[in-house]
């Protein structure tokens, strides 16, 4: 997590076009970036060497492989899911933190198991996911994840990642009023990586016809990609968690809202933009290479990025929300997959339509 965090931030101070954009609001993101990679990301990574610890302990290779490949290749995840706890008490920021870490963990090991373990079938992928519903359900009881597969034994590793989440959302008074976010969200997510990993003469078909069965007048500017896009993101579960702790009851929908689907969708874009040459290499399906041209893909950028900051500003504080747009676009469009893959001069273009 370290690392990567230190390449993106050496690299943001050596590009005078990152910089810019580093600069664009003036002190407004430098000093909680700086707090951020002071207070929030040390938290996240010692949960995370808890999560590892459990991890090694997983007697099946195969499973254990997959469970530290995921917190390996994507410590920045639980990183960036925390991001909003900058902008809370220290209290507080711990119990977002403390959430945040085991619930992003299972979606990394999920993905992980999806993509690249070779014994899951498609009919396993809901029964898979079902962990993520049922950890942001402190009501629900843990289940048997892996009845239609993998097979082998990961010692209770995804079952106690679950209940750890649960624990520490039903400590939270008032948890009820995230639940029919935390629903949906987690229904959504969870048939995107179904439909997502079909075999792939069937993948893009079947999510075509998902997006139809689901269309809703929130979704009607999206392209089917966009929409599969913004149901794999992870934001729209953190965000109204973070109104919560931040003592916004009333305004946990409108945060929701403002970001599914514009950010959500943004978010995933950006993740698929730069894993471009390994989503080709592997056969998976890349959402932002299904765009008629690179133009039209940043003129979506843009406007993606304009729909969700008008609807920061009808929240209680557009601040926060402000800040994880732009780091968020900042990071991702300063990773090294970007430097590796020759896109600096288009990661540039598209951080200026943001």
């Amino acid at each position: 997590m370290h690392d990567e965090i230190a390449w993106a931030v050496r690299h943001v101070l050596a590009s005078p076009a990152r910089l810019r954009f580093l600069l664009g609001d003036g002190v407004a993101i430098p000093l909680p970036l700086l707090r951020f990679l002071r207070r929030i990301v040390p938290h996240a990574s010692l949960e995370l060497e808890g999560i590892a610890a459990l991890a090694r302990s997983i007697p099946d290779r195969r499973l254990r492989d997959q469970a530290l490949g995921s917190i390996d290749t994507k410590a920045y995840h639980v990183a960036g899911g925390c991001i909003l706890a900058t902008f809370l008490p220290t209290a507080a920021a711990r119990r977002y933190v403390e959430i945040v870490a085991p619930l992003e963990s299972i979606y990394d090991y999920l993905d992980n198991l999806c993509d690249r373990h070779p014994d899951v079938p498609v009919e396993a992928y809901p029964v898979l996911h079902q962990a993520i519903a049922d950890a942001l359900d402190p009501r629900a009881t843990p289940r048997n994840y892996y009845a239609l597969g993998p097979t082998g034994d990961d010692n209770g590793y995804l079952a106690r990642l679950v209940t750890r989440t649960q624990r520490s959302l039903g400590r939270l008074d008032g948890c009820d009023a995230m639940l029919a976010a935390f629903s949906e969200a987690a229904t959504l997510y969870a048939e995107m990586q179904t439909y997502k990993h079909y075999p792939p003469d069937q993948r893009e078909s079947a999510c075509l016809a998902w997006f139809e069965r689901r269309r809703d007048p929130r979704f009607s500017g999206l392209a089917w990609y966009e929409f599969a896009c913004a149901a794999g993101s992870q934001f729209q579960v953190y965000a109204p968690l973070f109104a919560h702790l931040a003592g916004q009851d009333a305004a946990v929908p409108a945060t929701y809202e403002a970001y599914f689907p514009s950010i959500a969708a943004l978010h995933v874009l950006l993740d698929s933009y730069i894993d471009q040459a390994e989503d080709s290499e592997h056969g998976e399906l890349n959402f932002a290479s299904l765009y008629s041209s690179r133009e039209r893909m940043r003129q979506r950028v843009g406007e993606l990025a304009r729909e969700a900051q008008q609807r920061f500003a009808a929240l209680p504080d557009p601040a926060p929300h402000r800040f994880v747009l732009r780091v968020m676009a900042l990071f991702y469009l300063t990773h090294p997959k970007v430097y590796a893959q020759s896109l600096e001069r288009e990661a540039e273009s598209l951080l200026r339509v943001i």
